[in-house]
């Protein structure tokens, strides 16, 4: 008898118990491969039950379902069993229709729209920043040309963020034939200078420039970040003193919000412990 029958011929609490134990099977199948996603290395079936809950055989059930399937292997050593080719099947055909400026243009609306200032999107290029998209204000910030235009990493936020994920050795390595020139006299003046700013910036998770590019503006980025935990792009706001005092802290967690939700896009998944 097929299942269709066996539904149709049920009592409705019987029915509801079948559909129960669907939902329940589905959940269990979710914790296993969340489970297995955070442990890269392999787990027993011993440990996923214990780690899960879950009994021995419930586990086995479930994990050989999804062995068959592809989503799951099972090493020859010690019988650990990883997530499957079968997920790279199909992200990569998610992550191929993932467009940069697509995926962000909502949220960069939305984050210029709250602040009601101009927030900018860039990338690295080379050794320098490139600015690829920007939402304005009318009251805020202008920059009519930006599009394409590029901008040092060492004394702009957006720079600053880009680099946030590089070692020193790479630093050193894309800024070796930067000249580090004085815009202002707040400009870092060195490789050195802009590490220990980097690192600082690393514990609270962006970046600022404080008149650093331009006399009188004051900027604050966030990186964005890919499926692989790469940052591939950051974004920005930027505001004039003169007219507009504001206090980077204030500003700071809606970036980083913005930024955020722009890389869960782009398939970043953030572990939390």
């Amino acid at each position: 008898m097929k299942l269709e029958d066996v539904l149709r011929l049920s009592s409705p609490i019987i029915l509801l118990i079948i559909m129960d134990m669907a939902v329940q099977s589905i959940d269990r199948t979710f914790d296993i491969l969340e489970l297995l996603a955070k442990n890269q290395s392999g787990m027993n079936l011993t440990e996923i039950g214990e780690v899960l809950d879950l009994h021995k055989s419930t586990v086995h059930r479930l994990l050989s379902s999804l062995k068959d399937r592809g989503y799951v292997e099972q090493g020859s050593t010690a019988g650990l069993y990883r997530l499957g080719l079968r997920f790279v099947h199909l992200t990569s055909s998610y992550l191929n229709g993932i467009e940069l400026k697509t995926e962000s243009e909502s949220y960069l609306h939305a984050l210029s729209n709250l602040l009601n200032q101009t927030v900018f999107l860039s990338v690295l290029q080379d050794n320098e920043v490139v600015y690829i998209d920007k939402y304005e204000q009318a009251t805020g910030l202008r920059r009519y040309s930006i599009i394409g235009r590029r901008a040092p990493l060492y004394c702009t936020s957006l720079g600053k963020s880009l680099l946030l994920d590089k070692s020193d050795e790479v630093i050193r390595g894309l800024l070796k034939d930067v000249e580090f020139k004085k815009r202002t006299s707040r400009t870092i003046g060195n490789v050195d200078e802009l590490i220990d700013d980097i690192r600082a910036s690393r514990l609270h998770g962006w970046t600022k420039d404080d008149q650093e590019n331009e006399r009188g503006v004051q900027c604050m980025a966030a990186p964005i970040y890919d499926y692989r935990g790469m940052i591939i792009a950051a974004i920005s706001t930027a505001w004039n003193m003169e007219f507009n005092l504001r206090e980077y802290d204030k500003i700071a967690p809606r970036v980083v919000e913005t930024a955020l939700k722009i890389s869960e896009r782009l398939g970043f998944v953030e572990l939390r412990q």
